[in-house]
């Protein structure tokens, strides 16, 4: 297997919801919502960074096409981190996913590590950090 990702996909409970979210709140490119002629199809996808992907699915559909059973989520399984140039960054992001209809579960502060980050969750309860590393490029 080769270090790569392409595609991160997320489960949704309302497509539409998490497509206005991430679309019209956090401004991330697509083109809406595809697959609908197919039964457990409907997904959209998100143009990241070169190679990388975020896709929105519903978790019943994801449910039937793994032939797993639907779970309750849980929030702190994983998280998905956004890396940002700078401490102000940081602020705007937090603001734009509130604003967007963000929880936000911690707000921006200076971390232990050196850094500042912040944590929200999208309307479907995933985690998002949004941080700024001063030993990373962004």
């Amino acid at each position: 297997m080769k270090p790569r990702i392409t595609v991160i996909t997320i489960g949704v409970d309302d497509l539409e919801r998490a497509l206005q979210f991430y679309r019209d709140g956090l401004g991330l490119p697509t083109e809406g919502i595809i697959g609908t002629e197919f039964e457990h199809g409907a997904v959209a996808f998100f143009d990241l960074q070169a190679g990388l992907r975020l896709a929105i699915w519903k978790r019943t559909d994801i449910a039937y096409d793994t032939k797993l059973s639907l779970a309750k989520p849980s929030p702190t399984e994983f998280t998905l981190g956004h890396n940002v140039g700078s401490r102000e960054e940081v602020d705007l992001v937090m603001e734009q996913a509130q604003k967007a209809g963000a929880t936000i579960t911690v707000s921006a502060h200076d971390t232990f590590w050196g850094g500042y980050s912040g944590y929200f969750q999208d309307p479907d309860g995933h985690l998002w950090e949004v941080v700024w590393n001063p030993e990373w490029e962004a």
